[in-house]
């Protein structure tokens, strides 16, 4: 199995790509008429108002200058600078307004309540020689240099950040951290920003004509076949039953004609009539003190970024950011996949640093080392149309710059609990009784799961909102069967329409006008996807997006009731028989504006909407959503889960799950997963078990396979395999608390759920480029078995951060004993084995009676695990709430602060509102390092007397286990341990 890479194009393919890449601009620019600005007082010397631009005023405006006037239009330049940090750069053309999405992609609010910055501006010659220094620029008589100093700080200390920027003789931005003087980031240090202007060839509208007749021409390609539909991989189904072949990659290529490449430009037989012309942008950000650069997913590769141009280039593409539905993806590639995120974190032991490009279409960046001197990296980032409007995240941590990013884009929303279980999916159940038969042998195992999905064939006829009333004649009974026993079900809701007049969604939206429009803006447009002949609603118009949310109401989507959710597949968007299997880019949305200002976003958009439907259906709007969907871009964590698409059954596949899951948080998506066992294909009982192992420690845990693979239930691999898949399957529910307060602590602080090791170890450069484990919180680290045995025990190298110095197995309690330069421990692992451990100084809350369900465990008791460090000291919290409202925004929560010191335990319940709180129950307390053994054990409840517990100590394993210690979450207490 591979890609039909002759279906997608490459940067030579594309015409803005390789103008920008192939070519060093022609024209340089500098800031003239530089002007000052204080944001925070409307009455005095405020800045133009920008109507695209949401948050804070500028405190800087100039005219950016051309050296070349003929060939370029004069531009203008405004800087933003907040309070916590960040600083935002925009270049916009004077004359020609291009759309922007501040509105639907930027955390207006909180950017708003961080508030713009006071600065100071340093005039050149007082500019400290050391940044001068750092950033390569001339300071001997360089009259065109200012510093702008900003940020808040305390006791009236410096302001930690410091922009430097040149007017003359070119346009240069550098970020400083003024607290350790050192250079963060360099923007256009090379001299690669570009900016292409729109323009006429021409009458507009005869641009259009003149490719009409030659768009999407199937002659050549069908060799006269009747065409009667199309697959996902884009290829054609003919009459005579026989389908398309795929073609040499190599003989794709666009129009070698540069002149023309800038108007119509050809894909196979597409054409894309580009009416306005070229308008690109293009521009280097540098970051001249780092070797590891993160983000940029979603791409089937490493974490880490890898060079793409110059010396040491691993990759010959740069990295592309263009959602696309791609069949069978190859690993190891920089092809674009079904989401985008263009945020770039840079990572020294001194310094996290991010770039933000806030813009949705079709983006390149390549990396490069940077070729100012000294030893960092530098990205080029190549747009084809919007604005440049760039966002540098100073940090200078991880939790400081992933603060800073939960400000910018948004902050996860608490998922429902059932969420985080166990979730049994392919394409496709049968039938009811098939539902049935397997919810069934799942009580019968007693094996966990939550929910049970449901394919495109569980509709009528791929008409969304329906049921087929052979296969399913009573949803809502089979809904309620499933929810007695605490499990839910979620239905596929793609965002292609079929095109049938007597479907009430079609007919309905038709009506209403609310499809995309073919490139005339006149007709509806119509592209093939799974039901045929389909139309796309747009939702890029906010009344589009009510109205779909609206139809998820229980007396529209007959059949459904409150224990349904919702999947959102093929939404970026795919089509089948479009260019490399999407939308035409000059395709039109309502307002007028063409596809490729906006593709990134489309299936944002369906995600939003979906998330807003499954909260109005409930009278209340007070139920959380769960929506997952396929496409994705910077932002969607407000929205619900993201899976990495259409994986394989094979090692190769696991191996890579863990990397682009890591890289999808370092992007800020944290609810996101991988097809546990591999979507297409067969996994045997040894690949099934480490892809259970691993997925269980993943934040979105779901199984689900193509419908031409053979069933894979747990139960289909033999009773031993089960058995093994249980326990990992029950080691996740057991952990649901804890995965729960992560969860808690993402929304809050904006961290990710999933974490690479240099997130919370940013001084230990040598776990930089571990994306084999990974840290779930601060307090768990995983390392799966992701190569094959044989079904054989294996030994797997772990390695530990040096700064935390114990380590404890989570299954023998034991602590780790690393060793060698690289501080490894060679972990034994049978089959039913995964290195898990627990750091020393955590405590952490599991809930160990084995349920069915997290609706049943609800009421289940805690069991707390101590991890004591080297100093016998330890703390940790446990957040809990209803698990299914959104009261806790309201303060319906309680916080539990664990703190072990001086041999005692102590809890204090932290809570803005009381609330029924009938799951707090301590059962029992688990203390690893104990190095001696308590004369006594006592509690102390809300200050009352002290009461003597029982207590078992184990010397050899130094494990001290207090059994019903009678305290729970709700009361403040303290355990001492008496020497």
């Amino acid at each position: 199995m591979a890609v039909d890479r002759s279906k997608f194009r490459t940067c030579e393919q594309t015409s803005f790509c390789r103008r920008h890449r192939n070519k060093q601009p022609q024209i340089s620019y500098t800031l003239q008429n530089i002007k000052f600005h204080n944001p925070n007082n409307q009455s005095t010397n405020t800045p133009p108002m920008d109507e695209y631009v949401r948050g804070p005023n500028a405190a800087v405006t100039a005219d950016v200058i051309p050296d070349n006037s003929a060939t370029a239009h004069n531009l203008a330049f405004s800087l933003y600078l907040f309070q916590n940090g960040m600083s935002r750069f925009r270049i916009t053309d004077v004359t020609q307004t291009r759309p922007t999405y501040d509105a639907d992609v930027l955390n207006v609010e909180e950017l708003m309540m961080v508030g713009a910055s006071d600065y100071t501006v340093v005039e050149s010659f007082d500019v400290e020689e050391w940044m001068f220094e750092q950033s390569g620029l001339r300071s001997a008589g360089n009259n065109h240099a200012k510093l702008i100093t900003y940020g808040s700080s305390d006791n009236n200390k410096q302001q930690p950040f410091g922009v430097l920027i040149q007017s003359e003789p070119s346009i240069e931005i550098h970020l400083f951290n003024l607290q350790d003087r050192s250079l963060l980031a360099s923007v256009n240090a090379e001299q690669l920003f570009h900016f292409e202007h729109h323009r006429v060839k021409g009458d507009v509208q005869a641009a259009r004509v003149a490719v009409e007749d030659s768009n999407d021409s199937d002659e050549d390609r069908h060799g006269g076949k009747k065409v009667v539909g199309f697959w996902e991989d884009g290829l054609a189904i003919y009459e005579d039953g026989s389908r398309e072949e795929k073609k040499d990659h190599n003989n794709a290529l666009a129009t070698d004609n540069e002149d023309d490449a800038m108007w119509e430009e050809r894909f196979h037989e597409h054409v894309d009539s580009k009416p306005k012309g070229p308008a690109s942008i293009g521009i280097d950000v540098a970051f001249p003190k780092s070797r590891h650069l993160f983000g940029l997913p979603e791409h089937a590769s490493s974490t880490q970024l890898k060079i793409t141009k110059g010396e040491g280039a691993h990759y010959a593409e740069p990295y592309r950011m263009y959602n696309l539905d791609v069949f069978e993806y190859e690993l190891d590639e920089t092809m674009a996949l079904y989401g985008a995120v263009p945020l770039v974190v840079s990572q020294t032991a001194d310094a996290t640093v991010g770039a933000f490009w806030l813009n949705p279409s079709e983006t390149f960046v390549d990396v490069s080392n940077y070729k100012q001197g000294g030893e960092g990296l530098s990205t080029h980032w190549i747009s084809e149309s919007g604005v440049f409007d760039l966002f540098l995240l100073p940090g200078p941590s991880p939790r400081d710059l992933y603060a800073q990013y939960a400000v910018l884009t948004g902050r996860l929303e608490m998922p429902p609990m059932f969420a985080l279980g166990y979730h049994q999916c392919r394409w496709n159940y049968r039938d009811e009784a098939d539902v049935f038969a397997v919810h069934e042998k799942f009580e019968e195992l007693d094996y966990p799961y939550d929910v049970l999905w449901l394919d495109i064939e569980h509709t009528d006829g791929k008409r969304y909102f329906t049921w087929d009333k052979h296969l399913f004649p009573n949803p809502i009974p089979m809904q309620d069967r499933l929810a007695k026993q605490g499990r839910k079900m979620v239905t596929i809701v793609d965002p292609h329409i079929k095109r049938d007049n007597k479907y009430r969604i079609h007919s309905e939206a038709t009506k209403k006008g609310l499809y995309i429009k073919d490139k005339t803006g006149k007709k509806d447009y119509d592209g093939w996807c799974w039901p045929g002949s389909s139309s796309y609603l747009d939702f890029t118009d906010a009344s589009v997006r009510q109205w779909w949310a609206e139809q998820f109401a229980f007396n529209k989507y007959i059949g459904s009731t409150k224990n349904l959710y919702t999947w959102n597949d093929m939404n970026e968007p795919s089509v089948f028989n479009g260019p490399e299997v999407s939308m035409q880019k000059d395709l039109l949305n309502l307002a007028g504006v063409e596809h490729r200002e906006w593709h990134n976003l489309y299936g944002q958009f369906q995600h939003r909407a979906t998330a807003e439907g499954l909260v109005l259906r409930h009278p209340s709007k007070n139920e959380r959503p769960f929506v997952l969907s396929r496409s994705f871009f910077a932002g969607s964590q407000k929205y619900g889960a993201i899976w990495t698409g259409d994986n394989e059954s094979h090692w190769s596949h696991l191996q890579i799950a863990a990397p682009m899951l890591l890289s999808l948080n370092v992007g800020g998506l944290s609810f996101v997963g991988a097809d546990v066992g591999g979507f297409f294909g067969n996994p045997d009982a040894e690949l099934m078990t480490r892809w259970i192992q691993a997925g269980a420690y993943q934040p979105f845990f779901r199984g689900h396979a193509h419908h031409d693979s053979k069933r894979r239930e747990p139960w289909v691999f033999g009773e031993e395999t089960m058995k093994i898949l249980r326990h990992a399957t029950a080691a996740r529910y057991a952990l649901l608390p804890y995965w729960y307060t992560v969860f808690h602590e993402a929304r809050e602080t904006g961290m990710p759920v999933m974490r690479t090791m240099w997130m919370e170890y940013p001084k230990e450069e040598a776990l930089f480029g571990l994306d084999n484990q990974w840290m779930i919180g601060s307090d768990l680290l995983v390392k799966p078995v992701t190569t094959q045995t044989g079904g054989k025990t294996t030994l797997l190298d772990v390695r530990f951060p040096r700064s935390s110095k114990l380590w404890y197995d989570v299954d023998t309690l034991q602590v780790a004993s690393p060793e060698g330069e690289d501080n490894v421990e060679w972990v034994t692992c049978p089959m039913d084995k995964i290195p898990v451990y627990q750091r020393g100084g955590s405590i952490i809350a599991r809930k160990l009676r084995l349920r069915r369900s997290t609706e049943l465990m609800v009421n289940d008791p805690y069991t707390l695990y101590i991890a004591l460090d080297e100093h016998g000291n330890a703390e940790g919290s446990l957040y809990s709430d209803d698990q299914h409202t959104f009261d806790y925004k309201s303060g319906k929560y309680t916080m539990s602060k664990f703190v072990m010191s001086g041999n005692s335990l102590y809890h204090e319940s932290i809570s803005q509102e009381k609330w029924n709180n009938s799951e707090g129950e301590i059962e029992r307390i688990v203390i690893m390092g104990m190095d001696y053994v308590p004369a006594e054990v006592s509690v102390v409840i809300s200050g009352g007397e002290p009461l003597k517990v029982a207590y078992m100590y184990e010397g050899a394993s130094k494990v001290l286990v207090i059994r019903k210690p009678g305290v729970s979450t709700s009361a403040d207490w303290s355990i001492a341990l008496s020497q």
